[in-house]
């Protein structure tokens, strides 16, 4: 045990020999540990234990010495962590996100200045969704667009996807109709990070974009009905999407829980919700599956709610991006020719992106 920072923390010995910095245990370099965590001794214990105000130090059976700094401990072990938020984050209603009068980022600026990028990701990572204005109404403008965050992420759908409502693929976002509020790719084993959508042309009526913030909604179901959280977080389901159309066939299958958190703190990471693919529920005990339907419908009230839905028109030249595992989305109903384009991005990419802007991410 070590008290430092009004944190008591608690640490294995065979932890502090295998997370040791010295020269001959980590390659400052490349960042990478050089120790062979397999040949230290489950039951070793330090020879010497000092701590002075800043450092601790062991001295091993063998000789070796590793020091440690109080504050690298403090931020590194479990006590530290648990306190700790990975992704700080604005969870937001519609009166909150119009409040806060979050700026759509220039395209220009987001292309050609580190500025423009860094503002756009930091609303992105705050808010899960945010806008480039003016930019080329193109598929080939879009994918320039999407290609200054991250990676796009090739799926079953091809690199960037085109639409418009012609059912060409076996699925409902192919049609005139409203789709109910979901996150997409929930029958992928890990669902696509981001969304890029560009309305191309429109020429008719309706056709507004909804968005809901998951977490917001989730957050509201924790602190309401605590015992239904933890089992919409432990509960795994499969999603299936199955297509059988000229030239698409495919069966895909993604199996996890609607709300996913990090186990150390309990901050949500990913919703994976979507009424549409959720396959059968056999993965469920029949003492369990009741009580599931419940947290479920729970968290779908929260999700329903009206000032929970924010309203977008997406408008040629308005680029929207959103945090796939964070912000549902659905449309209104629509008439007439309604073209869109997007792509999927990996979330990794936009990440490693906003850490090299000096974001927290």
């Amino acid at each position: 045990e070590l008290r430092y920072a009004e944190t008591l923390m608690r640490f294995d010995y065979v932890w502090l020999r295998d997370h040791c910095r010295s020269a001959s245990c980590y390659n400052a370099k490349t960042n990478q540990r050089s120790l062979d965590t397999a040949s230290v001794d489950l039951c070793i214990k330090p020879k010497t234990v000092r701590v002075d105000e800043t450092t601790l130090f062991l001295t091993w059976p063998d000789g070796h010495v590793t020091r440690y700094g109080l504050e690298w401990l403090v931020k590194n072990s479990y006590e530290g962590q648990k306190r700790q938020v990975m992704h700080p984050r604005i969870l937001w209603n519609a009166e909150i996100y119009q409040q806060a009068q979050v700026p759509s980022v220039d395209c220009q600026s987001f292309l050609e200045t580190n500025e423009g990028l860094k503002e756009f990701l930091q609303n992105f990572l705050l808010y899960g969704i945010a806008f480039v204005e003016n930019v080329p109404p193109t598929k080939e403008d879009t994918e320039i667009l999407a290609e200054r965050i991250s990676l796009i992420r090739e799926t079953i759908y091809g690199r960037m996807w085109y639409f418009t409502s012609d059912f060409s693929r076996g699925d409902t976002a192919y049609t005139k109709l409203a789709l109910d509020r979901h996150t997409d790719t929930t029958y992928f084993q890990e669902p696509c990070g981001i969304q890029v959508f560009h309305c191309l042309k429109h020429e008719g009526t309706g056709g507004r974009t909804l968005l809901v913030d998951g977490f917001y909604a989730a957050e509201q179901v924790l602190r309401r009905a605590p015992e239904e959280f933890e089992l919409l977080t432990k509960v795994p389901l499969k999603h299936e999407y199955i297509e059988n159309v000229v030239g698409s066939h495919n069966h895909m299958i993604g199996i996890g829980p609607v709300l996913n958190i990090y186990p150390w703190n309990n901050e949500l990471y990913l919703i994976r919700y979507n009424n549409y693919d959720r396959a059968v529920i056999n993965t469920v005990p029949y003492d369990v599956v009741h009580r599931w339907y419940a947290a479920h419908r729970t968290l779908t009230t929260e999700l329903r709610r009206p000032e929970n839905e924010l309203w977008v028109k997406l408008k040629p030249g308005k680029a929207l991006f959103v945090d796939n595992w964070r912000v549902l989305h659905g449309r209104e109903s629509f008439t007439g020719y309604r073209q869109l384009c997007g792509c999927y991005l990996t979330r990794d990419d936009m990440l490693n992106t906003a850490r090299f802007m000096g974001l927290q991410a």
